[in-house]
């Protein structure tokens, strides 16, 4: 992922790649070769040219160190998700920034995705959710659990379209390659929204799948959104363009008439989400940019990386309490 940052940020007018740290020579030599910039072996050296801003993308047990020594010397830090492995480091982390008033952006890249962008612009206020993401073993983020690696993205995503995080956890997993879960379901309850109803959402992440596929559908009390981020397009089923026959439809219901021959289809609206262009991870640094550049709080602050850790834990604690098969 620090390739990518590295390259993202030689398209950024105004930014300047100052830098790679890597314990890897070969690597580092490699990137700064390929994009420009120094390589350095540490980031005292990195803090010592007076570097502004930084991605971390270190495996995330050394997240709290590197962003510790960094944000201490008031330096602008993008942490690749999760903020953290716990909810100890992760408040570390948010301690830091807060002491040293320096940026901290998470890199829940998801919420920058044109699909996510163009669900956030419906307003939803969902009632449930439903969310797949399932790929191959990949092999990478191996130092923690599905959970942490993947779940992370639509735990972040749940609690931003939600507002708020869960206040009751259902959850089974099952570790087949190491020590950590590779598969995990999960039932989150919310607490009443604006409506008063909770809304509930059942999420899988499994990185044993034979395929790809990252998936979300969101029911509210006025619409449906099925939406498919690998293909990047969606469907949006609205009744609000035929409240008046609905009404009707529900008191022929209610009066035993036989509506076998009615199509549900003529009965509502269905349109094309519309999805723009853009490269998420190129969209998320532009954000953090900005963010430096104006002092405004990034999109994706420390309070939205600790809540998605902090829902993290519970996931894998109440799968730990449900008997999963974990070592």
């Amino acid at each position: 992922m620090g390739r990518h940052h590295a390259r993202l940020y030689t398209q950024i007018e105004g930014a300047d790649l100052v830098g790679v740290v890597d314990s890897d020579a070969d690597r580092r030599n490699g990137i700064v070769e390929q994009y420009g910039g120094k390589a350095f072996g540490s980031v005292d050296e990195l803090i010592a040219l007076g570097v502004d801003a930084v991605t971390i993308a270190t495996p995330t047990v050394h997240h709290r160190a590197v962003a510790e020594k960094l944000l201490s010397a008031g330096v602008a830090c993008l942490i690749e998700k999760p903020l953290a492995p716990d909810v100890r480091d992760a408040q570390a982390i948010a301690d830091a920034a807060a002491r040293s008033g320096a940026i901290l952006q998470v890199g829940h890249v998801v919420r920058f995705d044109p699909v996510m962008v163009a669900i956030r612009k419906l307003e939803l206020q969902p009632l449930f959710v439903e969310v797949d993401r399932v790929s191959p073993m990949t092999f990478r983020s191996v130092d923690v659990g599905v959970v942490l690696d993947m779940m992370i993205h639509d735990i972040d995503v749940l609690l931003m379209l939600v507002g708020s995080e869960p206040e009751e956890i259902h959850a089974n997993a099952v570790s087949v390659l190491g020590e950590a879960e590779d598969v995990c379901n999960a039932r989150l309850v919310f607490p009443p929204g604006p409506s008063g109803v909770r809304c509930v959402a059942n999420v899988t992440a499994s990185r044993l799948a034979l395929k790809t596929e990252r998936k979300i559908r969101i029911i509210s009390d006025q619409s449906y959104v099925s939406a498919d981020f690998v293909e990047r397009k969606g469907t949006v089923v609205r009744k609000s363009a035929n409240d008046e026959r609905i009404r009707e439809v529900r008191e022929m219901l209610k009066q035993g008439k036989d509506l076998s021959s009615m199509n549900y289809l003529d009965l509502v609206s269905i349109d094309a989400l519309e999805v723009g262009a853009g490269e998420p991870l190129k969209l998320q640094a532009e954000d953090f940019v900005e963010a430096v550049r104006t002092g405004r709080k990034p999109f994706v602050d420390a309070t939205a990386g600790f809540a998605a850790v902090r829902t993290a834990e519970r996931i894998v604690a109440a799968a730990r309490a449900a008997g999963a098969r974990m070592v």
